[in-house]
């Protein structure tokens, strides 16, 4: 349990921001991971924060989910899967700091990739419609998201490059995050990253997901579509590159 009261305001901190991240504001979801690793180790905050993104994705689907867009859930949701068993094999011999660069410098690439969509109709069609195009990227987000909780970056890129409208690029997101977590669970259970003080400190910081959500919401009604794309590459670019820095 925390001791510090410094280490509360951290902690409800995460949780803020990982309510924030489940209303479309994925990239903040990558300070959620950072603020945590602050208060006990990373390799104990990885499961930590798990349960808190559970309960945030309850919080998304009950929210979004008329706007759920199934058909690209669904090319991305097999690739995921098998990266999240990679992922689980991996972590006893390769810790996140490790991995974190690697990915840092796949979701920079990434944002560049999707700036050169957005001037590039043809490209943007290209790369979403490429039978491919899902398996690396789906692949990817379930080895990080096992890894470190941070595929937020990875899954927007993908979501901004389908040209989805903010709502439905929520409600296609909340889905897959809820899903891909609920079968962490065992995973990170049988790693002794999730017990019972985690869940009680899980419990404890429940009201700052609320928050976060409730947050959330009121500036998805207030930004327009071009300026929530943008924020989402800013976003993006700057969970990429506080992974290679942490590293």
């Amino acid at each position: 349990m925390l001791e510090s009261p410094w280490q509360w305001a951290l902690a409800y901190g995460a949780a803020v921001c990982i309510g924030l991240s489940k209303t479309g504001f994925g990239g903040v979801g990558m300070f959620a991971v950072l603020l945590m690793a602050q208060v006990m180790p990373a390799r104990e905050s990885t499961g930590a924060v798990l349960p808190l993104l559970i309960v945030a994705d309850v919080f998304a689907i009950h929210a979004f989910r008329q706007f759920t867009v199934w058909r690209h859930l669904i090319k991305m949701l097999p690739p995921a899967i098998l990266g999240i068993v990679s992922g689980w094999l991996l972590m006893p011999h390769l810790s996140a700091r490790v991995f974190g660069p690697l990915i840092g410098w796949m979701v920079v690439a990434l944002v560049v990739l999707t700036v050169a969509q957005k001037v590039s109709g043809r490209l943007t069609a290209a790369a979403v419609e490429h039978p491919s195009i899902a398996w690396p990227l789906g692949w990817t987000a379930g080895v990080t998201t096992m890894l470190a909780n941070a595929a937020g970056a990875v899954m927007t890129i993908y979501l901004l490059a389908c040209r989805l409208p903010k709502y439905e690029f929520v409600g296609t997101a909340a889905w897959f995050f809820f899903i891909v977590n609920v079968i962490k669970v065992p995973f990170s259970a049988s790693l002794g990253l999730i017990n019972g003080h985690s869940l009680l400190l899980n419990l404890m910081l429940v009201p700052g997901i609320v928050a976060g959500v409730a947050a959330g919401r009121f500036f998805l009604r207030k930004i327009n579509q071009a300026a929530f794309e943008w924020l989402m590459i800013i976003f993006s670019l700057a969970g990429g590159l506080k992974l290679v820095i942490a590293g």
